[in-house]
């Protein structure tokens, strides 16, 4: 008769090794799932923030969300240099050093992860994204509101840049040489290949920069982030290593920051951003280029 503690350490070795394989993010709290936003008392302890157009938001929104100008911030960001104006700008939202911050929107997470990615450059630690957005939330049938949100009181906020996580195109182009920096391309593969110039003097890529579409994290149907064991089968088809320095680029920063935050959430130590990315890139004389064939 088999032996029943034998059979419990059998066992047990089996489970361990099974989740010894298990794929999970690797850091989960950069995501907010509605039902955990929506638990009493939950919401108050952060400053939400819509980054969908202002009629959407006007229309209706999740309760007490302010709403932030993504357009403005796009464009104000540049080479981040403006710390003072920076501090003033996010302290005008009601938003202190050491607030906490979700962050949602209705466009796949391309505009929420900007806000988030500046945010998280300009200091603050606990900015996360509201997993599936707008979408996920109305399919829960959670509650909205219609009704106008007061601008709140601005409050200090000390705009500290997290240098590490922005690269600059000076960067990039000492990194070719000897690929110390990986480079994620976001932009489509019309883009990647210099089909889409996208108002761009020149089309292609950065040498040597891995392609993966910023919307290929997503999950088409729910706006969700696909889930660890996917996100991880795309980063290794590309050859991304997590634990080596990675940059990501688009055209101007938004589908990069999507990338960022795919990667961050996977486990990459504060991953980089070319923010100017191919806007710059693909109208300078001195950029080297090439034409990957399309797939």
């Amino acid at each position: 008769m088999p032996n029943p503690r034998a059979l419990l350490v059998i066992v047990a070795g089996l489970v361990g090794a099974a989740n010894a394989g298990e794929v999970r993010y690797a850091r989960p709290r950069l995501l907010m799932e509605p039902s955990q936003l929506a638990k009493p008392g939950v919401a108050g302890q952060f400053v939400i923030l819509d980054a969908r157009k202002q009629e959407a938001h006007a229309e209706e929104h999740l309760p007490n969300a302010l709403w932030v100008d993504h357009d403005t911030w796009e464009t104000a960001f540049d080479s981040g240099k403006d710390v003072g104006g920076w501090s003033k700008r996010i302290g005008q939202l009601g938003i202190g050093d050491g607030a906490k911050v979700v962050v949602y929107d209705d466009v796949s997470n391309r505009n929420a992860a900007r806000i988030w990615w500046i945010l998280r450059y300009f200091g603050l630690d606990d900015v996360r994204l509201l997993n599936g957005g707008w979408k996920a939330w109305k399919s829960a049938g959670l509650a909205t509101s219609a009704e106008k949100v007061p601008p709140p009181e601005p409050v200090e906020f000390s705009a500290s840049p997290r240098k590490k996580r922005l690269v600059v195109k000076a960067q990039v182009l000492s990194s070719l040489a000897d690929q110390r920096l990986q480079i994620v391309d976001a932009r489509s593969e019309d883009e990647h290949c210099g089909i889409d110039l996208k108002e761009s003097a020149r089309g292609g890529a950065i040498p040597g920069a891995k392609h993966i579409e910023w919307s290929d994290l997503i999950d088409p149907s729910t706006d969700r982030f696909k889930s660890p064991q996917e996100l991880k089968r795309i980063f290794d088809r590309a050859g991304i290593d997590l634990d080596r320095p990675v940059a990501s680029h688009c055209h101007s920063g938004g589908r990069a920051s999507v990338m960022a935050f795919g990667l961050e959430l996977m486990g990459a130590k504060d991953p980089r951003n070319y923010y100017r990315g191919w806007s710059e890139w693909g109208n300078r004389d001195d950029t080297p280029i090439v034409a990957p064939e399309k797939e």
